[in-house]
């Protein structure tokens, strides 16, 4: 897949793979992680030529404070796996690793700032694993369609399709 044609969220996940969890976990992405996750102004994270990297390879497509969430955020998770993240906190079980209300708090999050403290301290419930590229394009585009299909996700269902209300009113 040329570099066109993948997704934001897949050019994310190939920055979190090389740079923050690479296969021989070197010095360098260790030490990385940890200032991401100790960082606490965006400038600090903004100060990492690595940051500064992946917002060039996005395009310069976000803002400095979506990319500084999304790199604090992505320093938190330690695998990739398939299940996106609301997915990992709910699911079809009866114990859900986040509780409903707290799940509520997190999808009524306003910006992006509030999302990424949300998403930092409910990781550890679902041992820091998650999609990386679905996660990345959540909070790049965090808005109503993300947060409808994270209900739908935490709860274990299929999202409705996308011309259901048409066929209603029909």
């Amino acid at each position: 897949m040329s570099d066109a044609t993948k997704t934001l969220g897949q050019i994310t996940f190939g920055w979190w793979k090389k740079n923050l969890r690479p296969d021989d976990d070197t010095g360098p992405a260790r030490a990385l992680r940890a200032r991401l996750r100790r960082a606490d102004h965006v400038t600090d994270i903004l100060a990492e030529a690595r940051v500064i990297a992946l917002h060039d390879l996005l395009d310069r497509r976000t803002d400095p404070q979506t990319l500084a969430a999304l790199a604090q955020v992505l320093a938190h998770v330690e695998r990739h796996e398939g299940r996106r993240i609301a997915e990992a906190f709910g699911g079809e079980s009866e114990t859900k690793a986040l509780s409903p209300p707290r799940f509520q708090r997190l999808i009524r999050s306003k910006g992006r700032q509030e999302l990424a403290t949300g998403l930092r301290r409910a990781l550890p419930l679902v041992g820091r694993a998650c999609n990386v590229a679905a996660l990345a394009e959540d909070i790049l585009f965090w808005g109503e369609k993300p947060r409808i299909r994270w209900c739908f996700d935490y709860y274990g269902a299929a999202p409705p399709r996308p011309d259901a209300s048409e066929e209603e009113t029909e």
